[in-house]
Parts: structure tokens; C-alpha cells; sequence
């Protein structure tokens, strides 16, 4: 009788075990992370239309948000979130002369821009400095982004959460921010899987 009951606790207390992992996982999935299908040009050549991405939600509960990081905000009009890349921080003289971002009087390097596509939609601005707790924001794709250049600088409070992995398409599986893609590894080998 005693190892009857044994067993039912060492079963019970593996029941909860699962129904707390459960949760847990639940609770990261609503609470820390997102899906973020791509969709339109604004964020290419970084981001290709019909991309999914997995984006954090909790980066900026630790650090603000820093030049250069993919994030997914609020829009100022209209019902979908936005993609876009940090480009100005608060407290920061921001220029846009010539096809170029400058910082402080400095011009601003930026790897991301496709420079077989010059940039000629709204390139040149007057000079602003970005207020505290607001940030500039564009697309790398700059001839086809609606960003900070229509609807000025966005308070830190709109930006929901910063993109960190590409999902799909396979090829492509990675960082988002600059770092080698995973996908020409995995790929192959999801296709060796495959035909076997």
C-alpha cells in the first residue's frame, strides 16, 4: 500500500512539474517574446518582404534602446506595427544632408544602406535635436520608408520590441543586427533530412 501511495505522489508531483514548465514556457512566449512577419520593402536589403522574425519584448525593460537596433514600434497613424531601424538617440543634433545621417556634425557610417540604389527621397532636412525619451527612426530601404522623416522622432513608450532572430525563410535563419546567418548551415541539413 505504501509504495501505491509513493507512486501516486512521485506522479502527482511530475504532473505539476509539467503544468509549471507549461506555464513558464506560456509565460515567456506572451510576456518576453513575439512573431513579426515582414511585410512591404521599407527594411531591404536588411529585411525582405514575407520575412518572420522573433523580437524581444523585455531588451528595453534592462537598457534603452541603441543606434542601429532593428525595433518594432507603434504607428503614429494606421493599424499595423512598424519596422525600423534606430538611427537618432534623445539629447542628439540630428542632420539628413545630401543622402546622409549626420550625428553631432558627424556623418553617421551606415553598412545597412544598399549603395547601388541611391538615396533621394527626402534626403535633406533641416537640423533638430531629438528630445529626451524620443528617438529617430528609419528605414534601411530609404526611397520606400515611411519613418521619423514623416512623423518626427517616436517617444521610447512606442517602441514595443527589438527584432533579434530571422526564422524564415530558412536560407536566411539568424541574427537580424549585422551577424552571420545561421541558414546557410541548417539548410543544407534540413534538406539531407528531408530526402531521406
Amino acid at each position: 500500500m505504501a509504495r501505491s501511495w509513493e507512486s501516486s505522489r512521485s506522479f502527482a508531483l511530475e504532473l505539476i512539474e509539467i503544468g509549471l514548465l507549461a506555464l513558464g514556457i506560456y509565460l515567456v512566449i506572451t510576456f518576453a517574446v513575439e512573431t513579426v512577419h515582414v511585410i512591404g520593402l521599407s527594411m531591404y536589403s536588411t529585411l525582405d518582404n514575407d520575412d518572420l522574425l522573433i523580437a524581444s519584448k523585455i531588451d528595453y525593460h534592462f537598457h534603452s534602446p541603441q543606434r542601429g537596433d532593428i525595433v518594432i514600434l507603434k504607428p503614429p497613424f494606421g493599424q499595423n506595427d512598424l519596422i525600423k531601424r534606430v538611427v537618432g538617440l534623445p539629447g542628439e543634433r540630428f542632420e539628413i544632408r545630401d543622402g546622409h545621417v549626420y550625428i553631432n556634425g558627424r556623418q553617421l557610417n551606415e553598412p545597412y544602406i544598399n549603395p547601388a540604389e541611391p538615396w533621394t527621397i527626402n534626403a535633406n532636412s533641416t537640423q533638430q535635436v531629438i528630445p529626451a525619451g524620443y528617438y529617430f527612426v528609419m528605414g534601411d530601404n530609404r526611397n520606400h520608408s515611411s519613418d521619423s522623416r514623416a512623423f518626427g522622432p517616436i517617444r521610447s513608450d512606442d517602441i514595443e520590441a527589438r527584432a533579434w532572430i530571422r526564422i524564415w525563410p530558412l536560407n536566411k535563419f539568424g541574427f537580424v543586427d549585422g551577424h552571420p546567418s545561421f541558414g546557410t548551415v541548417l539548410l543544407p541539413l534540413w534538406e539531407q533530412l528531408h530526402a531521406a
